[in-house]
């Protein structure tokens, strides 16, 4: 039986044990359903064999081969993966559109006694209600936007709001990403994976209350945000932390430990910045890295390259900016402005 989903929280409502994706395992790895499992019916390769037949050949020989691999790569699962389901075992199988992957599956799955469903229009119609929610649809809440010089702890202290009581969106998070040049966390997540993680965050939302977003760019790192929230920020007030250059250098050498600590990596992020950037300058960062000497780099990088950029970001802004002021960003001192950051959006 195919349930059909029309919101995204429709997906948590009906309480499913396990969520299964049957695609590849290439087509799961840009995205899938929240919390879903990988259990293809046709792993990447059968998958173009099988296309292959069917374009070249015929499509029934094509169907042919692939309802024996598929039947080999059930057996397996139901083997290994699912081998110790119990009978009340109540699971969401999915394909690309709820066709012919899924309905295999989920046909052998019900044979043996489990309550299965399929979704009308697979993964096709859940990307569709994601394209609605980020892309046609207004950001639900009111905003307020995080702001500040690279270096003023901005993402600390939006972790900070939520147990004062704040609503907060870290697209950093999602995305996997510092936001700057010397920002990898690691792999990001594909532009369609973002989107589905940002979707289910905005989902979670309450729209009667505001939401503090960090102040970023259109992009973090290599995805970019969709156009309605971009748009609600770019209209959104601004808290902007303000603090010295000196305490924005020490927090970043704490805040980006593991870059200082891999030297051919910092080396090769500053190399990054030539083309904007003169001979001279980018020796003088190579030399300060090599040296160890952190904190200079760090106000170099910030006086000569970031606090322009960010200038010249917040002139074209059409938005309201309240500073708040600290001195240092010592723990204490991140604790006082989270505080006083909560009571300002909380205030409205």
């Amino acid at each position: 039986m195919a349930i059909t989903l029309t919101s995204l929280s429709d997906l948590a409502a009906h309480g499913f044990d396990d969520i299964i994706d049957a695609r590849a395992p290439a087509e799961y790895a840009e995205d899938h359903l929240p919390n879903a499992i990988s259990l293809p019916v046709l792993n990447d390769a059968q998958r173009a064999e099988v296309g292959t037949i069917y374009k070249q050949v015929n499509p029934f020989t094509a169907r042919k081969l692939g309802a024996a691999l598929v039947a080999q790569n059930v057996a397996t699962h139901l083997q290994t993966v699912l081998a110790d389901k119990p009978g009340g075992w109540r699971p969401l199988v999915y394909c690309w559109r709820g066709g012919q992957r899924s309905g295999s599956f989920a046909l052998i799955l019900s044979q043996v006694g489990w309550r299965v469903e399929t979704i009308a229009g697979g993964y096709k119609a859940w990307r569709a209600l994601v394209v609605k929610a980020l892309y046609d649809t207004p950001f639900p809440c009111p905003v307020v936007v995080l702001d500040g010089n690279t270096g003023s702890a901005k993402t600390e202290i939006l972790n900070l709001l939520p147990a004062r009581g704040v609503q907060v969106l870290d697209l950093e998070g999602l995305a996997n990403h510092r936001g700057s040049l010397f920002g990898a966390m690691g792999p990001q997540p594909s532009q369609k994976a973002f989107d589905c993680a940002l979707a289910m965050a905005i989902s979670r939302l309450d729209p009667a209350r505001p939401v503090v977003i960090e102040a970023e760019s259109s992009k973090v790192g290599n995805v970019s945000l969709p156009p309605e929230i971009w748009k609600a920020m770019r209209a959104a007030p601004r808290l902007a932390i303000v603090t010295p250059l000196r305490a924005r250098a020490q927090y970043l050498v704490r805040a980006y430990a593991d870059m200082v600590a891999d030297g051919p990596r910092l080396a090769a992020v500053i190399e990054r910045l030539r083309p904007v950037h003169s001979a001279e300058q980018i020796a003088l960062w190579q030399a300060q890295a090599l040296a160890g000497d952190f904190a200079t780099l760090a106000e170099g990088l910030m006086q000569q390259h970031y606090d322009p950029r960010y200038n010249r970001h917040r002139e074209r802004m059409d938005a309201s900016y309240e500073d708040v002021a600290a001195e240092d960003l010592a723990p204490d001192d991140l604790t006082r402005l989270a505080d006083q950051i909560a009571a300002r959006v909380l205030q409205g």
